[in-house]
């Protein structure tokens, strides 16, 4: 069903809107952690090492992904709050041929590449077999991981938060269950996890797709709408773009950090691996909220409700921080518990590790949260270089901050204390481009 969020409480709209988000993207994230959890517990701490390790380079086959799911809901949302229906279908067969475009040129990059970012990770002998294993076959799912999130894109312009939260349950829940079959029944190893992601992924975005097509041709429109827009194309490049970059340089970054763990060894890189599925639940379930956020705001922009926009960031403010204050309890008492959900037999510096990881950064969850709806609004209302300027200066001070840090006594420790830094520094920035907008006027 098709929701107008240009009427209505704000806050009322936004938690009614947001909620079955945020709620898809714990489901979306069952995905990766289920993998470490059944590598963790059914193959060996070396697994997780292996599927931690190359989870950071297929975050950068995500950002593109992201990139296309938010330059197209962004102008959906655009068009729909405007009520120009034949422009909008326009939009959304032309941002579906340029993803087919982007998808195929970033499966030839991960075919020819995947084995030399390993090593430019520095990913150590005893797990390279693994990782390179598990990123071929996740390269071949590529379409999948892109169509799906074009769908749920589409979806969220329309206002719908429900029905991509219906297929995410469903075919996470049968992730799991993949998993285990394949590790435990047909002793698959990391093979077996990657399949399973493969095949579940498949049938959520067929059937995304399918229905999301439907729902877009019974919208009402006068005469037959074009199947592409250079103009549109445009309009799409400009949020899309900047989104995948964004998203990008900060999965290469991560990867850089990535590249300065693996030197502290396999506990560490362990310990890391377990704690940041935790930490990427929370950051991306903010994220999440922050991309409801500007569709709500995109829609309001094509109404000219300017005022709501001021509104519901206000609302948008208090939903993360009410989602805040139980998860940083809850990571700073019993992340230690939490990661044994991840590692058997784990070793007291892989847990140590890990623990000390969430108790630097949960704190600090009530300010990039802030950050990321601040954000929500920029991206939505197309005002993408404030938007980057904040991104970059956070990812670029992480990456320089855990190089400087970790050479020091702090070693390994030294790499956990750049993230707050960043998301502080890069927060203030993203709230004071946020308050300079025509909405406060």
């Amino acid at each position: 069903m098709n929701y107008d969020l240009t009427a209505g409480k704000p806050s009322t709209v936004l938690w009614k809107f947001c909620l079955p988000l945020f709620g898809s993207i714990v489901f979306q994230q069952l995905y990766n952690l289920a993998d470490s959890w059944v590598a963790g517990k059914f193959i060996g701490q070396n697994a997780l090492a292996a599927v931690g390790n190359g989870y950071e380079i297929t975050l950068i086959f995500l950002a593109f992904a992201f990139g296309c799911n938010i330059g197209c809901s962004v102008l959906v949302s655009q068009l729909f709050g405007a009520k120009e229906y034949g422009s909008m279908k326009t939009a959304v067969s032309t941002a579906m041929l340029c993803t087919a475009g982007v998808c195929v040129m970033l499966m030839l990059v991960g075919v020819l590449g995947c084995d030399s970012l390993l090593r430019l990770i520095n990913t150590p002998q005893d797990v390279f077999a693994d990782s390179a294993l598990y990123l071929d076959i996740y390269v071949w799912g590529l379409p999948f991981v892109f169509f799906y999130n074009l769908s749920t894109g589409i979806f969220s312009a329309l206002g719908d938060s429900k029905t991509p939260f219906a297929f995410l349950a469903v075919s996470s829940l049968a992730n799991i269950a993949m998993d285990i079959l394949f590790v435990t029944a047909f002793h698959m190893g990391v093979a077996g996890v990657a399949w399973a992601t493969f095949l579940c992924q498949g049938v959520s975005c067929l059937l995304a797709v399918t229905v999301v097509q439907k729902r877009i041709k019974a919208i009402p429109c006068e005469g037959k709408p074009a199947l592409f827009s250079a103009v549109l194309l445009g309009r799409f490049a400009v949020i899309a773009v900047p989104s995948a970059l964004q998203q990008s340089f900060i999965s290469v970054g991560n990867i850089l950090i990535q590249s300065v763990i693996n030197r502290f060894g396999t506990d560490v890189m362990a310990g890391y691996s377990a704690a940041v599925k935790l930490n990427n639940l929370v950051i991306t379930s903010f994220s999440t909220i922050g991309n409801g956020i500007s569709n709500y705001s995109a829609q309001n922009l094509g109404a000219g409700k300017l005022g709501r926009i001021r509104d519901g960031f206000r609302a948008g403010l208090k939903m993360v921080w009410l989602i805040c204050l139980p998860l940083s309890v809850l990571y700073c008492t019993c992340g230690r518990g939490l990661m044994h959900f991840f590692m058997e037999d784990a070793t007291e510096a892989a847990l140590g590790s890990g623990m000390l990881f969430l108790r630097i950064l949960s704190p600090f969850y009530f300010v990039v949260s802030a950050k990321l709806v601040a954000d929500g609004i920029l991206r939505g209302t197309g005002k993408m270089r404030q938007f980057m300027l904040a991104t970059f200066t956070d990812l670029i001070l992480r990456v320089v901050l855990a190089f400087i840090l970790s050479a020091t006594a702090l070693g390994s420790t030294g790499i956990w204390c750049a993230w707050p830094i960043g998301w502080t520094i890069a927060t203030c920035m993203s709230i004071h481009f946020y308050r300079n907008g025509d909405w406060n006027e």
